[in-house]
C-alpha cells in the first residue's frame, strides 16, 4: 500500500506578498475601529444601517450631541472610509460603505 503525500512549498515572493496583504488588512481595521471608537459614532453607524441614508440633519435631529458635534463625527467616519457623504443641494446625504463592515467582519474572523 502506499501513501501520496502533497505539499504546497510557498516561495518567499508568495509569504512576503501574504505578509504585505496582512498588512494592509491590519491598517484598514485600525483606521474603521478608530473612527468607530466613540458611542456616538457607533449610534450614527446603527442609523445609517436602519435607514440606509440620511441627510445629515436627520441624524443630528437623533443624537444627544449639537449639530456641529454630529457634524465632526460624520466627518471622522467619512475620512476612515466607514461612510459616504454626498451632496444633494444644500444638505448633505450620508450612507454607510458596506465594503467598509465587510471589511472588518473579515478581518474579525481571522482573530
Amino acid at each position: 500500500m502506499y501513501r501520496i503525500f502533497i505539499y504546497r512549498i510557498s516561495t518567499k515572493n508568495e509569504f512576503i506578498l501574504n505578509m504585505v496583504m496582512s498588512k494592509a488588512k491590519d491598517k484598514r481595521a485600525a483606521r474603521y475601529f478608530k473612527a468607530l471608537g466613540h458611542p456616538v459614532r457607533i449610534q450614527i453607524v446603527r442609523q445609517l444601517n436602519d435607514y440606509g441614508a440620511c441627510f445629515g440633519g436627520d441624524i443630528s435631529s437623533q443624537l444627544p450631541v449639537a449639530p456641529s458635534t454630529t457634524s465632526q463625527h460624520l466627518k471622522i467616519l467619512k475620512d476612515a472610509g466607514v461612510i459616504t457623504g454626498t451632496i444633494d443641494g444644500p444638505r448633505r446625504c450620508y450612507c454607510i460603505r458596506k465594503e467598509a463592515l465587510l471589511d472588518l467582519k473579515d478581518w474579525l474572523k481571522t482573530l
